[in-house]
């Protein structure tokens, strides 16, 4: 900025001391009439453009002054002319999208807080209701059946009826599992943050393609990770465990082939790729294919322990009402039992973890495939770049990635997993 504005001051001045007539002043202002740029992400007369205008307005005859509904304006020797404001409609929009992302994150993060603090409140009265009644079945056994021992059956009775109808609806949302969407979602939109704010420094233009682009990853985690509960919770016992799934379907749009490759390849080689591809095998056979072995396991014991649990108290509360104090009791504190390990284990939270990990893979995986698909180099992320994305995401250093990747290419199998980092 300092440099244009050097070079616009001594091409002024230069101009100005020349001016012997009226024909050679006249000359002077025609060339003095030449746009100046302002670079378009200085908005609204920053610092930086202050600093121009000061340098502009210390010249002989000149008088730089902005206007309140009129565009920057510089007169020379009675003659005005605007200064040229370029503005780019893609960044205003990227700069939306960075408000919205920032939003997101601290609406999850409060959200996340919110349903852990559900979780610890829920598991508490429950396990509370339940074993008190468990108590007062006991005693109601030793009472006489009439007066005292009449009214302890009933208060045993509606606690553990209450304790079923409650446990019921914690096992439905399964707070646990909630709160930690929530965390994953608040992780994801401040990865997603960092990305636009280091594209809107990096960059030279924004486009409207990496407007499309990133609208399209919003709209993607929204759906991966909803807010509400009624009409939009994640199904917490699904027929079958499926990783979550936070990419756009057109983020990876690959273009078709015009030529051969004879243009800059953009850090991509034949070496490269066939690394990729060999790492992506690893992914596909080991990684993902294990968490999904995991999560299906995690997700059968979560679903036996939310049917045991209400089914033990339902049974208490009517051994209770026909007068079996002990199958009462023992039902009650199974089911506090059943209860504890549920939601104090957080069986819920680990199937969440299991399917945002086999999400994490399968999104690695669609990187790749997506990049891999792009014929044309210069479309693609910078190679290098890539390469040590890839191996940072990974925890593996770029050696140890190379060597993953000539292990699983010389043999069918590869022995180890890629990931270091889970």
């Amino acid at each position: 900025m300092a440099a244009a504005a050097q070079f616009s001051s001594s091409s002024v001045l230069s101009s100005t001391t020349s001016t012997g007539t009226s024909r050679t002043r006249s000359r002077c202002v025609n060339v003095a009439r030449c746009s100046v740029r302002i670079p378009r992400r200085i908005q609204d007369y920053s610092v930086a453009t202050k600093l121009v205008l000061q340098e502009l307005t210390s010249l002989n005859n000149i008088s730089v002054y902005p206007r309140a509904e009129e565009p920057l304006r510089i007169e020379i020797a009675g003659d005005t002319m605007p200064i040229v404001q370029e503005r780019s409609s893609a960044l205003e929009k990227m700069y939306v999208l960075l408000r919205a992302v920032s939003d997101r994150y601290e609406m999850h993060r409060n959200v996340g807080e919110q349903r852990d603090n559900w979780n610890s409140l829920l598991l508490n009265s429950v396990n509370m209701m339940t074993l008190t009644a468990t108590a007062t079945a006991a005693f109601a056994g030793a009472l006489s059946p009439g007066g005292a021992g009449l009214a302890a059956k009933v208060s045993s009775v509606v606690l553990f009826s209450a304790a079923a109808g409650v446990m019921m609806v914690v096992n439905k949302i399964q707070p646990s599992q909630l709160a930690e969407e929530q965390r994953n979602a608040s992780r994801l939109f401040k990865q997603l943050e960092s990305e636009i704010m280091t594209l809107i420094a990096t960059k030279p233009s924004v486009t409207e393609r990496d407007v499309r682009q990133f609208t399209g990853k919003i709209l993607a985690l929204d759906r991966a990770y909803p807010l509400p509960l009624l009409g939009a919770m994640i199904e917490k016992f699904p027929a079958k465990f499926s990783p979550a799934k936070w990419t756009s379907p057109d983020q990876y749009s690959p273009s078709p082939r015009k030529s051969p490759r004879e243009y800059d390849t953009n850090g991509w080689s034949a070496q490269l790729e066939e690394e990729m591809s060999s790492l992506l095998r690893v992914i596909k056979q080991k990684d993902k294919k294990d968490y999904m072995r995991l999560g299906n396991i995690a997700l059968k014991l979560n679903k036996a322990l939310a049917v045991t649990g209400p089914f033990l108290t339902a049974a208490a509360a009517a051994a209770s009402a026909f007068s079996v104090p002990i199958a009462a009791a023992a039902a009650g504190a199974l089911a506090a039992a059943v209860n504890t390990l549920e939601h104090g284990g957080q069986v819920g939270m680990v199937v969440e973890m299991y399917r945002n990990c086999a999400g994490f893979f399968d999104t690695l995986e669609n990187t790749i495939e997506g990049a891999l698909k792009e014929e044309d180099p210069r479309r693609r992320e910078n190679g290098e770049v890539f390469e040590r994305k890839v191996a940072m995401s990974l925890g593996r250093s770029l050696s140890e990635m190379r060597e993953l990747a000539w292990k699983a290419t010389t043999a069918e199998e590869a022995d180890e997993f890629a990931s270091k980092l889970f």
